[in-house]
């Protein structure tokens, strides 16, 4: 369910707008997009896992507000993300 250090290590490359940026919305949103598929995924299998549906939906609500700051501040960096991400608007 959890993301490995690698493909962290990866994601922050990605999507990185410089040499040691972790903390910028990009980061963030790509990180919990992997971690919402890895999460999506395994409820295909436990239906009735509750508790894990709850830290989901606190996932998700984290990367829309994420997404909704970005549209507001930045809107090209935001259509460039969602695009590079496959999400939808």
């Amino acid at each position: 369910m959890t993301i490995t250090a690698e493909r962290k290590q990866q994601l922050i490359t990605e999507h990185a707008q410089g040499e040691n940026d972790t903390g910028s919305p990009e980061v963030q949103v790509a990180i919990l997009t992997e971690r919402i598929r890895n999460l999506t995924e395994h409820f295909k299998g436990h239906a009735k896992d509750n508790h894990s549906r709850r830290g989901l939906l606190m996932m998700v609500n984290k990367r829309r507000t994420l997404l909704d700051y970005l549209r507001k501040t930045e809107g090209q960096r935001y259509l460039a993300l969602i695009a590079k991400l496959g999400l939808r608007k």
